[in-house]
Order: C-alpha cells, then sequence, then structure tokens
C-alpha cells in the first residue's frame, strides 16, 4: 500500500494538497481533521451529521451512497448533485488525485 495525494479546497477557497494513507482505514473526514482542516465531524463518522459535508470536484470511482448517506444529505443545507460525508469515503489507492470542495458550514 502507499499513499495518495488529495486537493481540498476549504471554505476560504484555499486548496491543500495534502497525503493520504492507504493502510490506516481511514475516511476523507479523518484526513482532514488530521490536516486540521475545518470539519467538525460531530458524530464520530456515522453519517447522521452532514458537518463533513464535500463537494467531489474530480472524476474518481467512489463507494455507492448508503441509504443513511443519503437520508443525511437529504436533511442538510448547501447540497449540492455532487454532495457526499468525508465519513463515508474511506482512503483508497483508487481515490489518487481525488479532489474536493469543503460545503459552507450550516
Amino acid at each position: 500500500m502507499s499513499d495518495i495525494q488529495i486537493k481540498i479546497k476549504d471554505r476560504e477557497g484555499v486548496v491543500h494538497e495534502v497525503t493520504a494513507p492507504t493502510d490506516m482505514a481511514m475516511n476523507l473526514m479523518e484526513v482532514c481533521k488530521a490536516y486540521e482542516l475545518p470539519v467538525e465531524g460531530t458524530c464520530g463518522g456515522m453519517a447522521m451529521c452532514a458537518s463533513c459535508q464535500c463537494y467531489i470536484l474530480s472524476d474518481h470511482p467512489l463507494p455507492e451512497m448508503s441509504m443513511d448517506e443519503d437520508l443525511m444529505l437529504s436533511e442538510a443545507f448547501h447540497v449540492q448533485e455532487n454532495s457526499r460525508l468525508g465519513c463515508q469515503i474511506p482512503i483508497s489507492e483508487e481515490l489518487d488525485g481525488l479532489e474536493v470542495e469543503l460545503a459552507p458550514e450550516s
């Protein structure tokens, strides 16, 4: 396994190029928190709060959205067609070069 590169645009429009390990069972929300980007993750990654909502900007194969994630996004603010919860996107080698933008705070 190897590390991958991810570009994360914060709420100020600054793009952070971060390195994420593929061998630690982390998700995108945890990577954002590790780099002290402004992601709450209030529910601890259970798809119950939408405080880690982000917009997927690149065309990468992502896991299918679960019913819990879909229901949470249906109640969240600032939802777009490319919205996903960062806690529901596990870091894998297939995500090398992923580009995301953090959704505005509610």
